[in-house]
C-alpha cells in the first residue's frame, strides 16, 4: 500500500502541476481526478502485471504510453486546451519518474540466503 501511495504522490504532483501549467481551462479537481485515475491504472497494469512479467525498461515504456493515451483521451473528452506535444512532455516526465520508482522502489525483494 505504501508503494501505491508513493506512486500517487509522485505521479499526482507531476500530472497536476504539468496539466495546470499547460491547460488554461482545467480545474484543480479535474487534474487531481485525472492523476488519481492514471495512477491507479498504471499501478495495477504497469507495476503489478507488466513489471512483474518483464523488466524495468518495458514497464517504463508501457507506463509512458499508457500515460500518453490516457491523458490524450481525457483531454479530448474534457475538451482541455492542451496540445499533443504537451501531453507527450507529461508522458516523458512521468516515464522518467516511473523508471526511477521501478528501479529503486518497486524492484523485487531479494531474499537473503540462510546457511
Amino acid at each position: 500500500m505504501m508503494k501505491l501511495l508513493l506512486k500517487w504522490i509522485v505521479n499526482g504532483a507531476i500530472v497536476v502541476f504539468m496539466l495546470m501549467y499547460a491547460a488554461e481551462n482545467i480545474t484543480i479537481w479535474n487534474a487531481l481526478v485525472t492523476a488519481t485515475a492514471l495512477t491507479l491504472i498504471a499501478y495495477f497494469v504497469g507495476d503489478q502485471i507488466i513489471l512483474r512479467m518483464t523488466n524495468n525498461l518495458i514497464a517504463t515504456i508501457s507506463d509512458g504510453l499508457l500515460a500518453f493515451i490516457f491523458l490524450w483521451a481525457a483531454a479530448s473528452l474534457m475538451r482541455w486546451n492542451v496540445t499533443t506535444g504537451e501531453i507527450f512532455a507529461i508522458a516523458i516526465v512521468l516515464g522518467i519518474a516511473e523508471w526511477f520508482m521501478h528501479r529503486y522502489v518497486f524492484q523485487p525483494q531479494v531474499k537473503a540466503r540462510s546457511y
